[in-house]
């Protein structure tokens, strides 16, 4: 099977818990975050030598969009990589306040809803065919994402109506989807959106911009999430009989799976009965595994993504989330908040619950509580830590980010004035000589060597220099410590933001 490229945007909450003081607004605080990349890159938008771009999105929402990778254990390296580099901003942010009279915590989320009901964003990216029918695709691809929640949600305790007592929901980003396909992102927020913009050959690729997913904190659950829709894109591109689950209304159909945690809701399909989430998913796993029984595996974890997959279905309908309690993000923290409402005899919506369902997300490495339960073996994982920190400095080695990350370490190391983003490279004193990268899976190319070649003969010095010195050079957003993380009676709980 051929080759696909895929990334995800994170887009993170941010915090800062004053001490004496008022916390600082999130407009200040994020440019106390950007200020080291400022300095870097001399915008608030830059790419990095791991080759993924870093910026500060709309409502100070820090972003890291990771780089092109075409292995999804790539993918989530990139994906860590990224909470580990904001953690360090943050880190820096906290120590240059306090020089500045602001004490107290800065806290970096990974979550996507506030407590004031605001949304913010986890962006997956999919290369397809141009050749793909975009009408055939979504039929199929709506009711895959709108089910999808109850395999891959972050889980979210909804705080108490006027209508609704609080409860726990599969998905913090399913209230706020508006649209099934649209070209918006954040006025009418879709599950598809239509945005044309490829980053590469708009003759052969599309870029399918899928905004409805939740921000993962388990790499487990990460892997589901990509590789399940991966497959199902495989299908609708290959032209196989999917099945028709086509639904009447996405939208109501989305909230009214997510808000019912013992997976039974029914949603109404256009073309036949009501079935539930679990039915859909169902129909969808099995066509899947027909179509790699006929066709292949195109890669290492096809099977262990098909475990986890009818694992979770079995879990949902059966109401025993004990089997994925290591495994789902949404199960993980369900478990979590289980417990420690029953310890403290603490009811649903109770402050100190709400709080732990954000300290979940915290992305420090010693406090966040989806980290502390990892270093005590609570959680399940897919990667080495080796791996993490290595993408923290290393693109992808099997794409385009290889080419970009090298290109920006080797001009910022020589000090050449340059400028890079998904396609094009440049030095800004030989504009001429711009390297336009438009094949995503193009990971050498020998006109890199003679852009580079143009810098002189330290280029060649430099490939010869010890790797660790390289990094030295390129990353100064590196991190500057390695991390050891607490015992669980050790974290502290954000506020609530």
């Amino acid at each position: 099977m051929e080759r696909r490229v895929f990334g995800v945007e994170t887009e993170f909450g941010i915090t800062h818990q004053g001490g004496e003081h008022r916390g600082l607004p999130p407009d200040e605080l994020a440019r106390y975050i950007f200020r080291p990349v400022l300095k870097w890159g001399r915008s608030s938008n830059v790419f990095i030598p791991n080759a993924s771009r870093l910026y500060l999105d709309v409502g100070s929402h820090p972003e890291y969009a990771t780089a092109e990778c075409d292995d999804l254990l790539d993918l989530i390296a990139s994906d860590r990589a990224g909470e580990l580099i904001m953690h360090d901003l943050a880190q820096r942010a906290q120590a240059a306040m306090a020089e500045d009279g602001f004490d107290g915590s800065v806290y970096l989320l990974k979550n996507n809803v506030d407590s004031q009901g605001n949304s913010y964003g986890s962006h997956e990216n999919y290369m397809i065919p141009r050749t793909t029918h975009f009408r055939r695709l979504s039929t199929i691809l709506l009711p895959f994402l709108v089910t999808r929640q109850i395999l891959v949600g972050a889980g979210r305790l909804v705080p108490a109506t006027d209508e609704t007592p609080a409860h726990y929901a599969f998905s913090q980003r399913a209230d706020h989807m508006w649209e099934g396909i649209s070209s918006a992102t954040t006025r009418s927020r879709p599950i598809i959106n239509t945005r044309d913009e490829p980053h590469a050959d708009a003759a052969l690729h599309r870029r399918l911009h899928v905004i409805v997913g939740d921000s993962n904190m388990s790499e487990t659950t990460s892997l589901l999430r990509y590789g399940a829709t991966d497959l199902v894109l495989r299908m609708v591109e290959s032209g196989v009989p999917v099945g028709d689950f086509e639904l009447e209304n996405p939208i109501g159909a989305i909230r009214h799976i997510s808000h019912d945690i013992t997976g039974t809701a029914t949603v109404k399909v256009r073309n036949g009965p009501e079935m539930t989430a679990v039915d859909i998913q169902s129909g969808l796993l099995d066509r899947a595994r027909r179509f790699v029984r006929e066709n292949g595996a195109h890669h290492a974890q096809v099977e262990q993504i098909f475990e986890l997959w009818e694992r979770t279905l079995q879990a949902v309908a059966s109401g025993d989330h004990s089997s994925i309690e290591r495994d789902i993000d949404w199960a993980i923290k369900k478990r979590l908040l289980t417990d420690v409402a029953e310890r403290g005899g603490l009811r649903q919506g109770h402050p100190k619950l709400e709080q732990l369902d954000m300290a979940y997300h915290d992305v420090h490495p010693r406090r966040g509580v989806f980290n502390v339960l990892a270093a005590h073996g609570r959680v399940s994982t897919q990667l080495q830590p080796e791996r993490i920190e290595r993408a923290i400095v290393d693109p992808p080695s099997t794409t385009r980010a290889a080419l970009r990350g090298r290109f920006l370490s080797t001009a910022r190391a020589l000090g050449a004035e340059h400028t890079v983003d998904w396609v094009h490279h440049k030095l800004v004193d030989r504009p001429l000589d711009a390297l336009m990268l438009k094949d995503p899976l193009l990971a050498d190319d020998p006109r890199l060597d003679t852009l580079l070649a143009k810098l002189g003969d330290r280029v060649e010095t430099l490939r010869e220099q010890n790797l660790a010195q390289r990094r030295e050079q390129a990353v100064p957003l590196a991190l500057s410590e390695r991390y050891t993380l607490a015992s669980p009676r050790e974290f502290a709980e954000p506020p609530l933001i």
